[in-house]
């Protein structure tokens, strides 16, 4: 039986392959250079949020307290939701709006992720309301259920939970942040995989035609 891979699956592939060369040449295990391409796709369009349709999305979930967490920490930090759901208190550092993640995916660590100031004050309320003996912040599955009802609600039945981390990469493009800041905050191995998979730049190339003085021409 064949099974027919499309290119950006096989591309993720490639990539890894490359990182893992480059690791072997970095440690002296290949000896010469080896070439390896990339297949060409077409561009498709990074599915993430603006302002309006992230506050629909939190004001439909208001009646799931520990999903709407959920989301907060997922647009505010890009972690992805397995990492989310992984989560300790004693991971917070609610004096310094910190979190220590470790990532399941990189099996990388960070001790010390910036958290925004309003989603640490969010996080701060909702862990008070916690058993005192819980050690998760979250020790319920994800409710595909809940998620489901309040796509359904706001319009967006076919958001995955993966594009508000696509959601969080867009924002800060559209702020100015740097692809660098970014990929590490994502603990992406490529730049590449920062700037075509994650980062919907419509509104950046809107926002840098805008500073054409149009207006003074005619």
């Amino acid at each position: 039986m064949e099974i027919a891979l499309k290119r950006p699956t096989l591309n993720k592939d490639i990539r890894n392959l490359i990182t893992f060369i480059n690791w072997c040449r970095e440690n002296r295990y290949v000896n010469g250079e080896i070439k390896i391409k990339r297949l060409k796709e077409d561009e498709r369009p990074v599915k993430s949020l603006n302002s309006i349709q992230i506050r629909k999305l939190l004001e439909a979930s208001e009646p799931y307290k520990t999903l709407k967490m959920r989301i907060l920490l997922a647009l505010g930090t890009g972690l992805r939701r397995g990492d989310i759901d992984s989560l300790k208190i004693s991971d917070i550092d609610f004096e310094s709006s910190y979190v220590t993640t470790r990532s399941k995916k990189t099996r990388k660590s960070m001790g010390s992720r910036p958290v925004p100031f309003p989603i640490i004050a969010e996080l701060k309320k909702y862990v008070s309301g916690l058993d005192p003996e819980q050690e998760k912040i979250f020790n319920r599955r994800f409710n595909q259920n809940r998620w489901a009802k309040i796509r359904e609600k706001v319009g967006l039945v076919d958001l995955k939970f993966h594009d508000l981390r696509k959601t969080f990469c867009s924002i800060l493009a559209q702020n100015g942040i740097s692809t660098a800041v970014t990929q590490k905050l994502l603990e992406h191995s490529s730049p590449d995989l920062t700037n075509k998979v994650y980062t919907n730049v419509d509104p950046v190339l809107r926002r840098a035609v805008d500073q054409i003085p149009a207006c003074d021409w005619l």
